[in-house]
């Protein structure tokens, strides 16, 4: 396994075209999964304008936008580590609203948020229609290892010791949450594409055999 160093305007060019080669006539589901210290939702809105150059239709979805209401995310309380990791996405409204309708054969319709979490009610968003060949790209955090269909995986990984830096101390409770799912779902391996973001401004792309 090699890594080289990459430009973030390269990164985001070499995503783009990745992206827009999946799929054929149906529809491509592309994760930009990472920690927030990361940036995966920067990165993916970055590459919003490069995908519509090449020719894709793109709705941008936020995980944040699918989180579970509070009372079971903060079911044990607000800084627990092991809930995190469990119990904040809402992985069944994902599948359900934006991922299974865009399944070959689909209807394409897909909601664009479900759940608003500040003020912890539905968004009450109207739902989408993507035309087939377009692109739907979902960003968020923990997205990897729970059979959530995606044609295109990008995990954006960060060494423990750059993590805890880069995690403001309010946050660092989320930290072994992030060990956790290096070791039981280890998204470096299972991932399309890996990118090292020790530092974000000098990224690094892992180059497998």
């Amino acid at each position: 396994m090699n890594v080289r160093p990459v430009s973030p305007s390269a990164l985001v060019d070499l995503l783009a075209d990745r992206i827009a080669g999946a799929g054929g006539g149906s529809w491509v589901r592309a994760a930009i999964d990472g920690a927030p210290a990361t940036g995966p939702d920067e990165l993916a809105d970055a590459l919003v304008g490069p995908l519509r150059l090449r020719g894709r239709e793109v709705l941008r979805v936020s995980a944040a936008d699918f989180l579970r209401p509070a009372s079971l995310r903060f079911e044990h309380g607000r800084t627990d580590p092991d809930a995190y990791f469990s119990d904040h996405l809402d992985h069944g409204g994902l599948l359900r609203e934006v991922l299974g309708p865009l399944d070959p054969g689909g209807t394409g319709k897909v909601l664009p948020s479900l759940w608003d979490a500040a003020a912890d009610r539905a968004t009450r968003a109207p739902y989408v229609t993507l035309p087939p060949g377009a692109v739907l790209l979902l960003s968020g955090t923990l997205l990897l290892g729970h059979w959530l269909p995606f044609e295109v995986t990008a995990h954006l990984w960060m060494s423990p010791g750059a993590l805890a830096r880069r995690t403001p101390a309010g946050e660092r409770w989320t930290l072994p949450a992030f060990a956790r799912y290096e070791e039981e779902v280890a998204p470096a391996d299972t991932a399309d594409l890996v990118v090292r973001m020790d530092d974000p401004r000098h990224p690094a792309l892992v180059v497998r055999p």
